[in-house]
């Protein structure tokens, strides 16, 4: 974005020119680069401000011209220059072109960094931050705004039935001011005018807060987290407080967030996918590819990065500014399902509609309709002409008001309230959605494969064992002889992603847990000094970690002889593997022999079934990085404890039917005890062999032993992340609904796979996080467990507001066809409907939908896929509601006049208040599908109590005070405590419902079942008719049939 230039702004730059400790001829160059550079700003503006937007796809082609950003009133802080020797412009067209040819001319890597006043080793000063992001400036880009509260107005004007009341309300206000004047004319119009108005803000009101949430929860999944190198310590940033100069470390599976070039790695491959469309990794160096873009991601190896570009002056910038994010309109599969069953009941909604327009006209055209006088309103031809069409038009209106009624528009709205909140919940309870799909999912879900290290334990690695051959060693170094320290100090300080910070007395380790354990281990117990251990020796060659070889190797030179040796770590028994003799701590290296060997492998086990992990280090000296002949130097244990609520989480689960499956690296006998000790594996019962498997059996499997043995699987150890998503597959074949937990990039195939993907917020990489559905935040146990309740709380809340609406929908629908029928006009008119709409379509799904979620939800089986969204429970509550109301309102419709002695108006003001306080108390009723006592918890939920509170108000002003409006008349206290009492047997009648039981096959499939049996009996008796027909006409007349 261009700023204002303003005098004094230049002058003070000018000023700290003249005021720095140049020579004046160095003056004088920087004095004329100033006004060069000056100049070519000013034509820069020009050109931007005539210049017209560019198109997506030229963003690319054409190069952007970018101004120096200097702030108005911005005084630089003392002694920090923002005089550099590059500019944006310079940089960015650099990276763009791949450029070698200018990259050289800037004198490589280490002359821009110079320019830049930034040091490749030691990163940025945090004094020059603020100067640097005044020039080339912040991290971030324009984004779209999100949609306006007039969107939304707009798209609910674009419904087909709110433009046909619409219609339908000019018709009517047209007539009615013809008729009786302005003064009174306007009432019927009006008031269709403002029930339609509500319904539109309402909706749109709703529509605006999801946009809103959504909008919120996109800024907190982009604000991802980064190592840097500033002051000469590493340390974590948001990707959006990086700044040109900045050093930033990428290890395998995380994203690029600013341009730069590279400066030194290992083993990097680069996946720049969503910038080209190249699907091919493609390798980064400093040599033949050193230019690193924004929005790729790092999908091995890792490496260091100088930041060039930043924000909007980055090509992915100016594409995500150009793009709008329509996250919130993605349809979920159980919206997908609702919206065929609203489809389905408009389709008979519109059916009634027909039919009731097609009697009251007939009525209306015969004569058989009266005024409220009692006079005919159809004469033939005596009839004046508006009245025929005023009367047309409230017919019309009158049939389209009960198509409103009948089509359950609530019920996406209701999945996206009751989405939206829990969205919002689960972000207090650490799991943020990024898909909105993956709510209601993990209600269904029947089996969980997790991860066991950061998951299931606490991911806080220590040290507690430490195996020198057959020697346990103390946390003493002195008994061992320095040539093996030595090594061993090799061993750890170069083969490792982790760093080391001194300040003062204050040690500080970066990296992953394992990393950051095993060096303050080896600094505090083996003394090692990563200083004076980096200027002994450079690295030669690495080959990083990945979770299919479970080990990385370095190659060193040695300064003082020059002389090559070869490192490597990991997974402890194949590192051991590769060893053919290990060293003593007096310094004697033995051969290892069988025994030997399987001396080793016990004392490995035995720390791995105190649940240690175990990590061996192996040496050579060689030229290359060999694998085999290797000398063990020793083999550590590290204790990670497992998390407080990891057993109870597991118990939880179970206890909802949903099967805990656990999927580490690690061996099987670490594997073994950490189950244990979570309760994955039970501890009181020997473990039987078919629940524990390690991963290369389970793919050296056939298919069909594989499909045998998968529900049994309890633990897979050692297992490759194709193992994870080959277990996930073959569940997914057996029925089951699967989440899977994931933190490394190798682990996305099996995120996207699963049912629902959930990922690692604290140690997932950037990759898993992109690949799954739900980040858990805390990356604990406990966490899934509450998701799981989450899933099925939608599920429910959906369920209790289908009830609650198919309720109202057969009443309404019943009601007034029947009164259409018999007595040519209906009870309940076109504004109160609308009112009943807005009642049970919006005010009904608030409240219904943001129940929260009870343990008991927990005490039952998971949904499956296929299960009916309504269940016979809901049919037997629905059916059982629906008939005390239509014989309730039906007795007031025909003989209302006789029972209570009062005129038609106030007769159908007390069907239409009956009628509303009906769905208030059934409302109620909603809150619990099976449960008796339907009070239970509402204390907690305040919003249910005050839109009941709310709509009870409303409906007293509709009565009392709106009587033109709503076309109704004031009751008395007795009428309306009638009112109140009739509507209140929903409560007994509710209670006494819920204890007939009903079958566990669905209505649907016994339905089925029934006209299949009807048909095959009558072919059977079809049959019989026709052999006895054929006998008849044999006996008559014997011909062959």
């Amino acid at each position: 974005m261009v700023q204002e230039f303003q005098t004094h702004d230049i002058g003070i730059m000018l000023y700290n020119i003249s005021k720095a400790t140049l020579t004046i001829a160095k003056k004088r160059w920087r004095r004329a680069y100033f006004t060069i550079y000056f100049s070519n700003t000013m034509v820069s503006i020009a050109k931007n401000i005539v210049s017209n937007s560019l198109p997506i796809s030229d963003i690319i082609s054409i190069p952007s011209y970018s101004v120096v950003e200097i702030i108005p009133h911005h005084v630089p802080k003392k002694g920090i220059s923002v005089v550099l020797d590059v500019n944006p412009t310079q940089l960015s067209d650099t990276l763009k072109n791949k450029d070698f040819e200018k990259l050289h001319e800037f004198g490589g890597i280490n002359g821009l960094a110079n320019a830049l006043r930034t040091n490749l080793e030691s990163g940025m000063n945090s004094r020059d931050l603020d100067s640097i992001r005044t020039v080339f400036g912040s991290n971030t880009y324009t984004k779209q705004p999100p949609k306006g509260l007039l969107y939304f107005v707009m798209e609910a004007f674009k419904d087909i039935t709110i433009l046909i009341l619409l219609g339908c309300a000019t018709l009517s206000l047209g007539f009615g001011i013809k008729e009786h004047g302005i003064g009174e004319g306007w009432y019927e119009g009006g008031s269709i005018f403002l029930a339609v108005f509500l319904v539109i803000v309402v909706s749109a009101i709703s529509n605006f807060r999801q946009e809103g949430q959504f909008h919120n929860l996109s800024k907190i999944s982009d604000n991802i987290k980064i190592d840097v190198v500033r002051d000469r310590r590493r340390q974590k940033i948001s990707i959006f407080d990086i700044v040109v100069g900045d050093v930033v470390i990428l290890n395998i599976g995380d994203q690029i967030s600013a341009d730069g070039l590279f400066i030194d790695g290992h083993s990097t491959l680069i996946d720049e996918s969503s910038m080209t469309g190249e699907s091919e990794p493609i390798p980064s160096d400093s040599l033949r590819n050193p230019f690193l873009y924004s929005g790729s991601k790092v999908v091995d190896g890792n490496c260091r990065m100088l930041v060039l570009s930043v924000g909007m002056n980055t090509t992915w910038g100016k594409m995500m500014s150009s793009i709008t994010s329509d996250n919130n309109n993605e349809e979920t599969p159980l919206q997908a399902r609702l919206n065929k069953l609203t489809s389905s009941i408009g389709k008979v909604g519109l059916v009634v509609a027909f039919l009731v327009l097609t009697v009251m006209l007939i009525r209306y055209f015969t004569g058989n309709t009266e005024d409220e006088y009692g006079n005919k309103e159809y004469k033939g031809k005596r009839t004046n002409i508006n009245e025929v069409f005023d009367s047309v038009t409230r017919i019309f209106s009158a049939a389209v008001t009960i198509v409103v009624v009948a089509i359950p528009e609530g019920l996406p709205l209701a999945v996206t309230l009751t989405l939206a909140y829990s969205m919002k919940r689960m972000m207090s309870d650490q799991a943020m959605v990024r898909k909105l799909s993956a709510c209601e999912t993990m209600g269904s879900a029947t089996v969980i494969c997790t991860d066991k290290t950061g998951t299931l334990t606490m991911n806080q690695m220590t040290v507690t064992k430490f195996w020198l051959g057959h020697e346990y060693i103390s946390s003493s170094s002195n008994v061992i002889v320095e040539e093996v320290l030595r090594l061993l100090h090799e061993g750890i300080g170069f083969n490792t992603t982790g760093t080391v910070f001194k300040s003062g007395d204050v040690t500080e380790y970066s990296g992953s847990p394992t990393e950051k354990a095993i060096l303050s281990w080896a600094i505090t117990d083996l003394e090692m000094d990563m200083e004076k251990l980096k200027k002994s020796s450079s690295v030669v060659h690495v080959e990083t970690f990945n979770s299919k070889k479970k080990r990385s190797g370095v190659l060193i030179r040695r300064e003082a002889d020059h002389t090559i040796h070869v490192h490597w770590k990991g997974a402890a028994e194949m590192v051991l593997a590769m060893c053919s003799s290990y060293y003593e701590s007096n310094g004697c290296i033995t051969i290892i022999d069988d025994d030997e060997r399987k001396k080793l492998e016990k004392t490995i086990e035995g720390m791995a079934a105190s649940s240690l992990r175990c990590i061996a280090f192996a040496y050579k000296q060689d030229e290359t990085l060999s694998e085999g002949g290797l000398t063990l130097l020793g083999i550590v244990g590290l204790k990670d404890p497992c998390r407080p609520g990891a057993k109870k989480a597991i118990e939880t689960c179970r206890s909802a039917g949903v099967e805990i499956k656990m999927i580490t690296g690690d061996n099987v006998f670490t594997a073994k005890a950490i189950a244990t000790e979570c309760g994955i594996l039970e501890s009181s019962e020997e473990v039987h062999e078919e629940q524990v498997i390690e991963g290369v059996e389970f793919r050296n499997l056939t298919e069909e032993e594989r499909m045998q043995k998968v529900d049994k699987i309890r633990v897979m150890a050692r297992s490759s992340p194709f193992d994870k998503l080959l277990m996930v597959q073959c569940l997914k074949r057996k029925g089951h609904v699967v989440a899977v937990t994931g933190d490394g990039t190798n682990d996305a195939p099996a995120l996207k796979e699963a049912d629902i993907g959930l990922s690692m917020g604290i140690q997932g990489t950037e990759v898993a996080k992109q690949s799954s559905d739900i980040v858990i935040l805390d990356d604990d146990i406990a966490s899934v467990s509450t998701v799981l309740m989450w899933g099925r709380c939608v599920y429910n809340n959906i369920q209790k507001f289908i009830q609650f609406q198919l309720t109202v929908n057969i009443a309404a629908l019943v009601i007034n066809f029947i009164a259409a029928v018999s007595a040519g006009d209906v009870p309940l008119t076109a504004v109160q409907l609308l009112w009943v709409n807005l009642i049970m379509d919006t005010l009904g799904a608030l409240a219904l939908a943001t129940e929260r979620p009870t343990d008991e939800l927990l005490n039952k089986p998971p949904v499956g896929r296929v299960e009916p969204l309504i269940t016979n429970i809901m049919w037997r509550n629905i059916f059982a509601q629906s008939i005390f109301q239509i014989i309730i309102l039906l007795t007031f419709q025909f003989r209302g006049k006789e029972i209570f002695d009062v005129d038609e108006r106030v007769k159908n003001t007390i069907i239409f208040n009956t009628f509303v306080l009906c769905q208030v108390f059934n409302e109620f009723n909603s809150r619990k599908l099976e449960k008796r006592n339907i009070f239970k918890g509402i204390h907690r939920n305040r919003l249910f109590v005050g839109i009941i509170g709310m709509t009870v108000v409303l409906q007293v002003v509709m009565v009392e005070f709106l009587k033109k409006f709503a076309d109704t008349d004031r009751l008395n206290g007795v009428q309306w405590g009638i009112c109140i009492a009739i509507a209140a047997l929903s409560w007994p009648i509710g209670w006494f419902v819920k204890m007939i039981p009903v079958p566990v096959k669905p209505f649907s499939k016994l339905i089925s079942s029934l006209s299949e049996m009807l048909v095959a009996v009558l072919k059977l008796k079809g049959g019989r008719i026709w052999r006895q027909r054929v006998y008849v006409l044999d006996s008559i007349n014997p011909i062959t049939y």
